[in-house]
This record gives C-alpha cells, structure tokens and sequence, in this order.
C-alpha cells in the first residue's frame, strides 16, 4: 500500500487494499503436506544439487549456471500479449508471423514450452520473477509481494545495470507500476510518456499506444542510455480485444479489420520494426533479445485444463545465443528466466525454481506447470495431475497435446503436484521468495 500511495492513483491504493482478500488457504482446497516434505519433492524437479543450496532461510536460494565464456550482455524481453503457438508459423500454426519465424534464423526457438496460467499478470510472474503458478491471484497483485520480492530486474538492478519497464498502456493496471517499482524497476515509461512526447505516433487506442510506438520509443530509450548496460521489460497491447492497429501495415489475413487474426499479424509487424532498428544501433551487438507470450489469446476446451492452449512461443537472440536451433524439451515459463540470467552473463543467487538450459541433460524429464480457474495440472512428459478445490487429484495421459485420456492415479506424482501449490504460497507467506538483502 505503501508503494500504491507513492503511484498517485487511487485505484491503485484501493487494489492493493482489495488483494489482500485474494489469498488462498491451500491446505483447505487441494490438501495438506509438511512444507518440509513439499520444498523436497520441489527441489528434486529442479536442475540445482542438494549442495547448490546456499541460504537456509531462503529455502531454494542457490547460484545460476553462467554463460562463463561471455560478457555481461544487456537483457530485452518483448512479452507479446496472448500469443499462443496455434498463431505462429514456425510453431505449426497460422501463417501470421513471418517476421519471428525469420527471426528464428537468428536464435533458440523453444518449441515445446507452455506458459503457467491465462493472465497477462501470470506471465509476468513468470517470465519476470520465475515463481510458480498458485490459487491465489499473482504475486503481482499481492500485498507481500510489494517489496523485496525476487525479479529479475533486481538482480540487474544490483549489477549496476539500468532497469526499465516500457509499456504503451497505463502502467498502474493490474497493479504491475506498484509490483514493478518495488522489485527493481528503476524506470516506468508508459502511456502518459508518450503523451508528454512531442512527435507523432501511429496509434492510441483503448489500450494504449500501438506496438510500433512501442518498440519506437523503446529503440529511442535503450539509445539514450549511452552505453549504460540495461534490462528492459517491453509488454505488447495491439493483440487484445478490441484489435486496434493503423492502416497499411500489414495485408490482412482477414475481410473484417478488427479480429484476433490481423492483430496477431500486426504485432508480428512491430516486432519486424523493433529489429529493424535495434540493427542500426550499437547496442544490438551486445543485446539478448527475447521474445515470449504471456499467454493465449483463446483458452477454452472442454477439459480440466485445455493443455493445448498453454503452449506458447519463446525466441531469445543473442551473440552467445545459438542460431537457428531449436530446444524440444517440454519446459513451463518458468524456465525462461534463469536461462535469461544465464545468458546475460551474471552471476548471481536466485530463488528460482525453474531449470536453466545450461543445466539440463539428457536424463532431465520435461515438465510443465499450468493454473486454469481454480485448477491446478502438473505434468511430467505425457503424464498429468490435476487438482480441483475439495477433490481427489485425477490423473490424464495427454495424447498428441490435446486429448486427456484417465488414467490410474501414480500417488507420487500427485503428492508432487500438491508440493508446488505448497511451496508457492509459503514462499510468498514466509517472504522467502528473495534475495539475501535484508527486508526493511
């Protein structure tokens, strides 16, 4: 509330006054489990060995794998909103992206990765902060998670690097401004700096100012920085209902202007823009570029949880980036960012529970994790639990991504699952999701 206040916005305030109602008690939906017992079951999923672990108090704290040949390279992350694999070409899907699937040429393709929830704030916490999806509402929105809570803006933050949040919509809405300036985000540039600037831009609409005036000015911001190291978050709006982008742009997929379809093509466009700008400056050579979703823009089925609409696309670029790979493992959003620190080149100690690149192999089994309403899927490989509020766990076979065939419950995987709701909301009630900094 503190930081609300700071923000000027009464809605803002109230929202952070509201978010304490919408914590959980997961012990009384989904079940009970020692949290000793959850942090182990949590911890064997993880890349780290029992000895990483270097902070008894913050239970999962332990070192990142660094790209130890490299420099310590600038971090943009573009969070495309609701782009899901069925719209991406080079994923298998719609032929609307031919400006990442060129990209692609250029860098790591994760194939098989699947975001954690069907927010805008959910992939934040994920990509962002790498915790785990919960019952209750993201930590974004949640009034422990206001301060000295892990991002990775933090830890850039702490390496001397400029830190940035760069968005064409209002910042305050869904408490991000509060959640970001609180977690190391030294700099917030959103709708109202736009407004402020004295050019022209292509498009203001409901959500804010298009995709191209986004990477526009985002491209202006990293030059202003003059050789400064930095980490920016970029968050799209032209993909979001009610479909808004300028004329001429783009040949539309679609008759009808405003549908889903043509403004998936037009941020694919903007996303084009960004790259063909930041070529021409001097920091695109030391730069790691990664392009993500949030979530889908459809998830629906007719199952607990629709695990095919979770799949999403993740694109990093980078001088030590591998070009025109693919990685295949089945990997959660999670796993984003400890493989963006491990690329960026610093060290530092996290407590993030996701599997960096650098520290897989060929025996480790691909997982991913997914909050749909109040249900909670775990899956391992082709194996999947489900939790429901005040029921037993059921377990499905996943077939070809979209079929959930029942199958007998494996009593361990189950117990499993039930850990990683244990453990996100301890870590988020005991304020040990953080560094070693000390709390004020």
């Amino acid at each position: 509330m503190t930081n609300s206040l700071g923000l000027n916005s009464l809605y803002t305030l109230g929202f952070a006054i509201y978010s304490i109602k919408n914590e959980t008690n997961i012990s009384k939906l989904y079940g009970k489990m020692a949290i000793d017992e959850a942090y182990d079951r949590v911890k064997k999923y993880m890349t780290t060995k029992k000895s990483g672990f270097t902070f008894d108090s913050i239970p999962f704290l332990h070192s990142n794998k660094t790209d130890s040949i490299s420099e310590k390279y600038n971090v943009v992350i573009i969070l495309e909103e609701s782009l899901g694999a069925e719209f991406v070409g080079s994923l298998g899907g719609l032929p609307l992206t031919p400006e990442f699937d060129k990209l692609t040429k250029e860098g790591l393709l994760y194939t098989n990765l699947y975001c954690t929830g069907t927010r805008s704030v959910r992939g934040i916490e994920a990509v962002i902060s790498g915790f785990l999806p919960s019952s209750s509402e993201s930590v974004v929105k949640l009034s422990k998670a206001q301060d000295h809570f892990f991002t990775l803006a933090s830890a850039f933050q702490e390496e001397g690097y400029d830190t940035s949040f760069i968005y064409g919509g209002m910042a305050n809405f869904d408490n991000m401004a509060s959640f970001f300036s609180g977690n190391g985000f030294r700099t917030i540039i959103d709708e109202t700096d736009f407004d402020k600037d004295n050019q022209h831009y292509a498009l203001k609409g409901t959500w804010g100012y298009s995709d191209e005036d986004l990477v526009t000015k985002a491209n202006h911001y990293f030059k202003s920085l003059n050789d400064k190291p930095f980490f920016s978050l970029l968050f799209s709006t032209s993909n979001h209902e009610p479909f808004e982008y300028p004329d001429g742009r783009i040949i539309p997929y679609e008759k009808n202007k405003n549908t889903v379809n043509n403004a998936i093509k037009y941020a694919d466009f903007s996303i084009g823009k960004f790259f063909k700008l930041a070529k021409k400056e001097d920091y695109f050579k030391n730069t790691i570029f990664v392009i993500i979703a949030d979530h889908n823009t459809r998830t629906y089925g007719k199952y607990l949880v629709p695990v095919k609409k979770f799949r999403i696309p993740a694109l990093i670029i980078g001088p030590n980036v591998p070009k025109g790979m693919t990685f295949n493992l089945q990997s959660s959003q999670i796993d984003i960012p400890p493989t963006i620190l491990s690329y960026s080149g610093i060290k530092a100690e996290t407590p993030m529970i996701g599997r960096s690149i650098f520290e897989i192999n060929a025996e480790t089994k691909g997982r991913s994790i997914m909050q749909f309403h109040d249900n909670f899927a775990f899956r391992v490989e082709d194996n999947v639990v489900v939790l429901q509020p005040k029921s037993k766990p059921r377990q499905f076979k996943v077939i070809n991504d979209s079929i959930l065939k029942p199958t007998k419950i494996d009593i361990e995987l189950s117990k499993d699952a039930l850990a990683h709701l244990v453990v996100a909301e301890n870590l988020y009630k005991t304020r040990t999701y953080r560094s070693k900094k000390k709390l004020r």
